[in-house]
C-alpha cells in the first residue's frame, strides 16, 4: 500500500510542471526513505533526478518498495484538475495497476478522485557518482531563467565562463552576439538574491540553449539554482524543494560541431 498525502499540494503540480516536457514517461520509485524519478529525455542527452523525501510529506505510507510507470503529460492532466489550494494524496495498491490522485478543498467541502492507469516502461537506473566541481554558481532562480530566455532569442547555444570576476553567459547567432556577466555579490540584504561563486579553476562550457530553458521551467520552486561545473562532466543544474529534497538536470557539454548533438558524459574536446 502507498499513500502519500500533501497539504501544499501546489507542489505537486510545480514539480510536474518542470519535468513534463523533458521526459515523456519515467517511473516514479517509492521506497521507506521517499519518492524519486530518474529518467533520461527522448533524445538522451539530458537527465533529470527528483528526490522528495519521506519526512517533507504530511503523511506517508510506503509498506514496500514500488516502481509505478506514469506517462508525464497524462499525470500533468490529471493534477490540472486540482485546484491551488487543494490537498493532494496519491495512493496505489500493492500489485494495482492503477494510481489514484485525491483532491481535496481545504475546507474539505469537495472531494475528487482520479484514477490513471500505469505503464510497464523499461529504464535502466544510472549511478550518478559523486563529483568534485571545478566551479559551482548559486544565483537567484529568476535571474538564471530571464538570462537563458534573453540569449535564447540571439542563438542556439549558450557558452558559460566561471573566473574570479564572475560568471559569464555568452551566445553568438545570425544577428549578432550577447555577453552578459553576473558577479560575485554576498552582500545583498535577502540572501536569495545573491550570487555566490565557488572556483577552484576557472572553466569555460557550451551548452544547447534550448534544454537550459526547459531546465529553468523548475525555477517556481526554489528561489536559487545551483549551477555546478566541470569541464569533463555534464552540468548540474539544480533547484531545492523546500525543505524536502531536490531537483537536479544534468548536461553534457555541447561538441562544436555543426548540428551534432552532445552525448552524455561527452568531453568537450573541440572548443
Amino acid at each position: 500500500m502507498l499513500e502519500l498525502r500533501l497539504v501544499q499540494g501546489s507542489l505537486f503540480k510545480k514539480v510536474m510542471e518542470a519535468i513534463k516536457d523533458l521526459v515523456t514517461d519515467a517511473n516514479f520509485d517509492c521506497s521507506a526513505t521517499g519518492f524519486s524519478l530518474q529518467a533520461m529525455d527522448s533524445s538522451h542527452v539530458a537527465l533529470v533526478a527528483l528526490l522528495l523525501r519521506s519526512e517533507g510529506f504530511d503523511h506517508y505510507r510506503c509498506d514496500r518498495n514500488l516502481s509505478m510507470g506514469m506517462n508525464l503529460g497524462n499525470m500533468s492532466k490529471m493534477l490540472k484538475c486540482a485546484g491551488a489550494d487543494d490537498i493532494i494524496t496519491l495512493k496505489a495498491d500493492d500489485g494495482s495497476d492503477t494510481v489514484t490522485f485525491m483532491f481535496e478543498s481545504p475546507n474539505q467541502d469537495k472531494i475528487a478522485d482520479f484514477e490513471m492507469k500505469l505503464m510497464d516502461i523499461d529504464s535502466e537506473h544510472l549511478g550518478i557518482p559523486e563529483a568534485e566541481y571545478q566551479a559551482i554558481v548559486r544565483m537567484p532562480s529568476n535571474e538564471f531563467s530571464r538570462i537563458c530566455k534573453d540569449l535564447s532569442s540571439i542563438g542556439d547555444t549558450v557558452v558559460i565562463s566561471v573566473t574570479k570576476e564572475g560568471v559569464k553567459f555568452s551566445t553568438r547567432g545570425d544577428i549578432g552576439t550577447a555577453n552578459i556577466v553576473c558577479r560575485q555579490n554576498m552582500s545583498v540584504d535577502k540572501p536569495d538574491e545573491a550570487v555566490i561563486i565557488e572556483m577552484q579553476e576557472p572553466v569555460t562550457l557550451t551548452f544547447a540553449l534550448r534544454y537550459m530553458n526547459s531546465f529553468t521551467k523548475a525555477s517556481p520552486l526554489s528561489n536559487t539554482v545551483t549551477i555546478s561545473l566541470s569541464s569533463d562532466l555534464p552540468v548540474v543544474v539544480e533547484y531545492k524543494i523546500a525543505e524536502m529534497g531536490y531537483i537536479r538536470y544534468y548536461l553534457a557539454p555541447k561538441i562544436e560541431d555543426e548540428d551534432e548533438e552532445p552525448k552524455p558524459g561527452v568531453k568537450n574536446e573541440r572548443d
